[in-house]
């Protein structure tokens, strides 16, 4: 889809836009975005870092308003991590720019070649509600990075940050290089029919298949950041109280809604007792340490809507009704979609909180013998986004990474593995497709373009052109040699 003239610029808002007409409008704008210097995109992304840092305040009561995330949580998760991710992204771009030089085989001796980097053209983020603000700039850094235009769908669960993501959008950009598109499903659903050049998606598994299908119409390429339950393997080596106090706060941080959240846990049958211990004293530390209950906590966040709290208050019960112990915790108020940090023990296999991902303050405990059962229990399961070991054994470590297929992995720590600019985040199988962050981010925004520089009018494949007289069959015998 083309067109003759450039579309006029406009400062409204675009809560209910023509979406064909703005989808329009970025294709024009994306040939020009194309041929940007780094120097140009790096301006942006300035711009956007020092929008942030101006709106602190605003980020953090957005936040707040939406399910009463506590502020130093805010700051920690949606504010830092995208400036991190802003900073890193301006120290390199220039060298993740620049076309990247490759060897020559023999065969092919006489030419030159290299990979380009091109934008792939107007893509699409769908965020997620759970992290609304950081899960939106993160992609949208690396597309910028990239030199694309972006369409950006909020999730329509966190009206607040929507509006204020709409608003920095309308400050910042032009509508016809960066545009947000607040609405429910159907305006999700109306998007998806556009044929984007990459489709960027974080949610469930559920949805990631419908975003997927959608994708397939046009042949768009999709990153899909999934979830699923992450496992957390504890062993007898392990340092039960350092394990209990970086599992409590992976868990329960936002409430539990972060998607490489530790699911359940499985601990060595011979410290079991002693780390659901060790666990309650750290829940009692970090929420509660004046014995006032949880529920008065300042740092502790609260279920984003109705729905999600009966779907996991659900799940709870029917825990509970299957055999489930409630070892910590259990105490929920629906008038504040509130439910305590909750340790589950006995949890059947076949209960929705072992089966389905809990996305919530529900943590089962299951006992395991040796390694290998904890393998198997959690191969016998669709591969998770994350994988947690704590031990001291370094036999231990070895045999669970190369046992246990995961998006990505913590040893000794829990979550830390998506703030490190370097490493790629992504999941595997039912958990994801494609990787984000940094470098790879950026490459997922990218069409990597192979180039092949000949000298003009000579080749060194010349030899093997028709007629294939015993000559040519001779030097193809000989260059089949040289593999």
């Amino acid at each position: 889809m083309t067109v003759s003239t450039a579309p006029a610029a406009t400062s409204a808002p675009v809560s209910a836009p023509d979406i064909a007409s703005l989808f329009e409008r970025q294709q024009f704008r994306a040939p020009a975005l194309r041929r940007e210097s780094a120097d140009e995109r790096a301006g942006r992304l300035r711009k956007l870092s020092h929008w942030i840092e101006q709106n602190r305040q605003a980020i953090q009561d957005a936040l707040h308003a939406d399910f009463r995330k506590p502020p130093a949580e805010a700051d920690v998760t949606e504010i830092w991590s995208s400036q991190v991710e802003i900073k890193h992204t301006l120290k390199h771009l220039k060298q993740w720019m620049r076309p990247r030089r490759v060897g020559t085989p023999v065969a092919l001796m006489g030419t030159s070649a290299w990979v380009h980097y091109e934008p792939k053209g107007v893509c699409l983020i769908i965020a997620p509600w759970n992290y609304p603000f950081y899960l939106a700039i993160d992609p949208l850094v690396s597309a910028l990075a990239a030199g694309n235009c972006c369409i950006i769908k909020p999730s329509e669960m966190t009206p607040a940050v929507a509006a204020l993501l709409s608003r920095m959008v309308r400050e910042l950009f032009d509508p016809a290089e960066v545009a947000v598109v607040e609405g429910d499903k159907e305006m999700a659903t109306a998007l998806l029919k556009l044929p984007f050049n990459h489709i960027f998606f974080t949610g469930s598994p559920a949805i990631g298949k419908v975003v997927m299908r959608a994708a397939a119409e046009h042949l768009t390429s999709v990153t899909l950041e999934l979830g699923g339950k992450s496992p957390v393997v504890v062993d007898a080596t392990a340092d039960l109280r350092d394990a209990a106090e970086k599992i409590v706060w992976g868990k329960y941080i936002n409430a539990g809604q972060t998607c490489v959240a530790p699911d359940y846990v499985l601990v060595q049958e011979s410290v079991q007792e002693q780390f659901v211990q060790e666990v309650r004293q750290a829940v009692g530390r970090f929420y509660d340490p004046q014995a006032e209950g949880v529920i008065n906590s300042k740092s502790y966040a609260r279920i984003v809507n109705a729905h999600h709290f009966e779907r996991i208050s659900g799940m709870l019960e029917e825990a509970q009704q299957a055999g489930a112990q409630v070892a910590l915790g259990g105490i929920v108020d629906s008038s504040q979609c509130f439910i305590e940090p909750t340790l589950l023990l006995q949890a059947s296999p076949e209960s929705r909180v072992m089966q389905e991902e809990i996305f919530g303050p529900l943590l089962p405990v299951q006992p395991f013998g040796t390694l290998m059962e904890a393998a198997d229990f959690v191969n016998a399961r669709p591969q998770p986004l994350a994988l947690y070991l704590f031990t001291r054994s370094a036999e231990n470590q070895r045999y669970l990474l190369q046992n246990v297929a995961a998006g990505g992995c913590c040893i000794n720590e829990t979550i830390l593995h998506l703030a490190h600019p370097e490493l790629p985040f992504g999941g595997v199988g039912n958990s994801g497709m494609g990787k984000a962050h940094g470098h790879y981010g950026f490459l997922a925004f990218s069409n990597e373009k192979a180039v092949l520089k000949q000298r003009t009018g000579r080749t060194g494949i010349k030899f093997m052109y028709p007629p294939y007289t015993g000559k040519v069959q001779k030097m193809i015998d000989w260059l089949l040699r040289l593999v």
